[in-house]
């Protein structure tokens, strides 16, 4: 994934600063401790930026999210009802069910995206 650094890619995948690319963006990697799940710093440990830029600044996330769980959806469409030929009902109930359990990696993923429209990487960035 190293590859990727320097690009909003890594910041996203990786749940990093979107400045700096060294700082975490949430205080634990697990997405599904649930009562850590969203828990985010301040700031960034390394280069010091504001991760909310202003009050509710994350609800814009919430429309994010409902465009990375269609993308869910439509990949749990496609592996059961068209490549495994499963009926309707059983692939309405894969969907539901895949989209409860991705639920907190669905809801990091919208974050990482949101925030990452507002700030550039920044290589050159210290503390």
């Amino acid at each position: 994934m190293n590859i990727f650094k320097g690009t909003k890619l890594y910041s996203i995948f990786k749940g990093r600063c979107p400045v700096c690319h060294k700082g975490q963006l949430y205080h634990t990697k697990n997405p599904y401790r649930v009562s850590q799940t969203l828990k985010m710093p301040q700031n960034c440990s390394h280069c010091g930026i504001k991760y909310k830029i202003e009050p509710s600044f994350f609800i814009g996330a919430m429309y994010v999210s409902y465009g990375v769980g269609i993308v869910f959806a439509a990949a749990m469409f496609i592996v059961s009802y068209v490549l495994l030929g499963w009926d309707r009902l059983t692939t309405f109930l894969m969907i539901c069910g895949l989209l409860v359990l991705c639920l907190p990696i669905i809801l990091r993923l919208s974050r990482n995206i949101w925030i990452n429209l507002f700030f550039k990487y920044d290589p050159q960035t210290k503390q």
